[in-house]
């Protein structure tokens, strides 16, 4: 099989906005697409690996309709696909170990490919990981807000009069309520009193951290060394403090990533063996940006959708190779 005829494996939920933008780009560009859904395996998708005599996994991966050889993928774009299902038919006992089977073969077989990748899933789950990654921002050079984790209430107490200012809490991982009647909740981030810190700071883990002044906050994607910085201008009280709670109070635009601060999440992202992540800033009325997180599988269709940025064509660009 020739270069140009080899395929792009996209890994993802049938109904993602961020993979459909990306097919698109790589079929403008004559870029062969094999997409599947890990949810579908295996009842739907089969999947056989055999390592040959020179070290590599060859085999295939169909649905019955259509099908690509491991040996000719030319990279993987992995984006947030479900796991594995397994039939009704299988003891309830065993499903949960059929499930981790499945998405362990699917994972580390796709992952042994010596392939492009966005992103590699085995380090993409590492650098998911929110207090590592403060870590990791500060020796990449990026300024972070002072933070504390504690379920301890006299230890909270203590870093709120260190900080000396407001201060706001925020889930260490991400996910939502399950009110238990449909309805799913978001934990956002919210401005907290100490004066109210009592024991109930004992019942889990709190992320607190000093509340960083903003002039706007920036989306910033980053695939490879392409950067695209998209910014959110809250209009509201709600949309300053987490901009994800009044999507109506946000002005969108775009703006220039300072050199010193592209160098720093380059160099964020090679720490992790990563190319992609959707990051978080603030940025001061000082004009000094402030790194909060960055999401190795972030949203970003919708500051495309916003700006114009290109940022599909540049995932295309990356899985075609150049």
């Amino acid at each position: 099989m020739t270069a140009a005829a080899r395929p792009v494996l996209v890994v993802a939920e049938q109904l993602d906005a961020a993979a459909d933008m990306v097919v698109d780009q790589l079929n403008q560009r004559g870029v062969p697409v094999v997409r599947f859904d890990a949810a579908d395996f295996p009842q739907s998708v089969t999947l056989t690996g055999q390592l040959g005599t020179s070290g590599d996994w060859d085999g295939a991966l169909t649905d019955g309709h259509r099908s690509v050889r491991l040996s000719d993928v030319r990279a993987v774009y992995y984006r947030r696909p479900g796991r594995p299902v397994i039939a009704d038919t299988v003891p309830e006992s065993y499903k949960q170990w059929a499930q981790n089977q499945a998405d362990c073969a699917l994972l580390n077989l796709l992952s042994a490919l010596p392939v492009r990748w966005i992103n590699n899933p085995h380090f993409d789950r590492l650098a998911a990981h929110k207090p590592q990654q403060l870590v990791a921002a500060v020796k990449a050079g990026l300024r972070v807000p002072r933070s504390i984790i504690t379920n301890n209430p006299e230890t909270a107490r203590a870093f709120a009069e260190e900080i000396e200012g407001p201060l706001i809490c925020k889930p260490v991982l991400g996910g939502r309520l399950d009110m238990g009647d449909e309805r799913q909740l978001m934990v956002a981030t919210h401005a907290v009193d100490p004066a109210e810190f009592d024991d109930s700071i004992r019942l889990t883990a709190h992320y607190f951290q000093e509340r960083i002044p903003k002039k706007y906050e920036v989306r910033l994607v980053a695939v490879s060394e392409k950067l695209f910085a998209g910014t959110l201008r809250g209009l509201s009280g709600k949309a300053v403090t987490d901009w994800r709670t009044d999507y109506e109070a946000i002005e969108y635009g775009t703006t220039t990533v300072p050199e010193p601060v592209a160098t720093s999440v380059r160099q964020f992202l090679d720490s992790y063996g990563i190319v992609f992540g959707s990051f978080d800033f603030a940025v001061t009325p000082d004009d000094e940006w402030v790194f909060f997180e960055n999401n190795p599988a972030g949203t970003w269709s919708w500051v495309e959708n916003r700006t114009g940025l290109p940022i599909a064509a540049a995932h295309a660009e990356y899985l075609q190779g150049k």
